[in-house]
């Protein structure tokens, strides 16, 4: 990527912009795959979709990075709750979809 100083027109920067959003979109397609595992992983366990001091810690996280690289928090904070909320639904929905038995695959 290009140095955003270095872009001399519009042109420029949207193609900059335009590849950093493709970046983005894969990152959190692949974070989406790490929270399906997650899923799995809690069905397992027997854990909550939702574990509030979790998603206390990432937010956390992620607003203090946010401070680091110049990012306004709240922004960063309100991404991660959407994302997070979104993250927990979908957990939900693995968790109480209803488990096959093992008698369950031989019913014609």
């Amino acid at each position: 990527m290009r140095d955003p100083q270095n872009c001399k027109n519009m042109t420029e920067l949207r193609v900059e912009i335009d590849a950093l959003d493709r970046e983005l979109v894969s990152k959190l397609a692949l974070r989406l795959k790490y929270i399906d595992r997650a899923a799995e992983i809690k069905m397992r366990d027997g854990l909550p979709a939702n574990i509030p001091a979790r998603v206390e810690d990432v937010v956390e996280k992620v607003t203090s990075q946010a401070r680091i690289v110049g990012l306004a928090p709240a922004l960063a904070e309100s991404i991660w709750r959407e994302m997070i909320g979104f993250s927990i639904a979908r957990e939900e929905a693995v968790l109480n979809s209803p488990k096959e038995s093992p008698d369950d695959s031989n019913v014609d």
